[in-house]
């Protein structure tokens, strides 16, 4: 049984400069169809595939607190009528600090969410602006302290490293107040440039002045030893949690298990079968209508793929690929499948054997790509 879902919404009141993930401006869009189609994909896809309850929900975006607080009530009512969930769900709402109010947080707990990600990024003034964002340092500070006041105490924060004219101080500066906030979880991601961003753009005309790559290193070594000194376990290369934390609904991705996916451009892992959501807005609504699935692009993912899967996904958590689990899932050992790849990046120094498991180093997470890269295309 599937038992986690992630639902899109794909409007944004503004577009950052680094996000290429499917998103519209929420000016003038069909908010209330789109609801309306989510809905019934929901509704259709639990009768065809169904699921006894959810153990994880996670609604992000675009930005879901762009949703005025009755839109959201509408959805999250839905949501608890078509599907059961589990008495202890994770349920996650992703949002912006500058749109975030009372009404709109009152929604949300009456509803069952239990916990929030707030994409702040940074708390440096000028790299708010650089980067497109609409927040200020103080907006995101209150809106957090607000939240928890109102009783969300599982709240996490996204921030980025490697960003345009950013330095170590600037970092230490983020990360000191992280720690001064009530805050359970950290993903923090270092910035890849996608094509179709602003940054894109200024990268192609070279006036995009990025940290070095040594300078990147350093902040992701340093950011992982501030997670460490302050309490926040590293359970995965871009995720710290204090003890009890732990993002449930993101471990269902590293852990290669089914997921439902709702929404415009959305992607599911259902059966076996990977599907990709029509992107633009109209053309989701319209397939809904026409009394379809939106599903554009689906693939069967061979036994030869999920192998790979498993490995360069696994390999993301700090507790690795668990040799047995993977003799369990596959009938065949590890070594049986990437035998040569993992004595390659032994050699490399990039992978170690623990026990009944295989992990990457320290330098491993450093090049953790090229390790990856190195599961690819050898299963078959």
């Amino acid at each position: 049984m599937i038992q986690a879902a992630y639902i899109h919404i794909p409007f944004c009141t503004h577009i950052c400069h680094y996000c290429d993930f499917n998103k519209v401006f929420l000016h003038q869009q069909p908010v209330d169809a789109y609801i309306d189609a989510l809905i019934i994909e929901m509704e259709r896809t639990f009768e065809r595939v169904p699921t006894s309850q959810l153990q994880t929900v996670f609604i992000g975006g675009g930005t879901p607190t762009s949703l005025t607080a009755k839109q959201l009530d509408r959805l999250l009512r839905a949501i608890h009528r078509v599907v059961s969930l589990a008495s202890d769900v994770e349920f996650t709402v992703e949002a912006n600090p500058d749109e975030v109010s009372d009404e709109q947080l009152y929604v949300l707990k009456e509803w069952g969410v239990n916990r929030l990600s707030f994409g702040v990024q940074t708390f440096d003034r000028e790299l708010l602006q650089r980067i497109g964002r609409t927040h200020t340092k103080e907006t995101a500070i209150e809106t957090i302290e607000r939240a928890h006041k109102l009783g969300f105490h599982n709240i996490n924060v996204d921030l980025m490293y490697g960003l345009p004219t950013q330095t170590i101080d600037h970092l230490k500066e983020t990360l000191r107040i992280t720690f001064s906030l009530p805050i359970q979880h950290v993903s923090a991601y270092s910035l890849i440039i996608e094509p179709k961003t602003v940054f894109y753009n200024l990268m192609k005309k070279q006036t995009l002045p990025l940290p070095s790559q040594e300078e990147e290193a350093y902040m992701y070594e340093m950011i992982m030893d501030q997670m460490e000194q302050h309490g926040y376990k590293q359970y995965e290369l871009s995720n710290y949690a204090q003890k009890g934390f732990d993002s449930r609904h993101n471990m269902t991705y590293w852990d290669n298990d089914d997921y439902y996916g709702f929404g415009a451009g959305a992607h599911g892992y259902m059966n076996g079968i990977r599907h990709v959501n029509a992107g633009p807005i109209k053309k989701y609504i319209q397939l809904i209508e026409q009394g379809q699935l939106p599903h554009v692009d689906t693939h069967v993912v061979s036994k030869e793929e999920q192998m790979e899967e498993h490995m360069f996904l696994g390999l993301r958590k700090i507790e690795g690929v668990n040799k047995n689990e993977f003799l369990m899932r596959y009938g065949k050992t590890v070594h049986d499948v990437f035998g040569e790849a993992i004595a390659l990046q032994k050699r490399n120094g990039l992978l170690e054997e623990t026990g009944e498991t295989i992990v990457l180093t320290h330098r491993g997470k450093l090049l953790g790509n090229e390790v990856f890269q190195s599961f690819l295309g050898v299963s078959s």
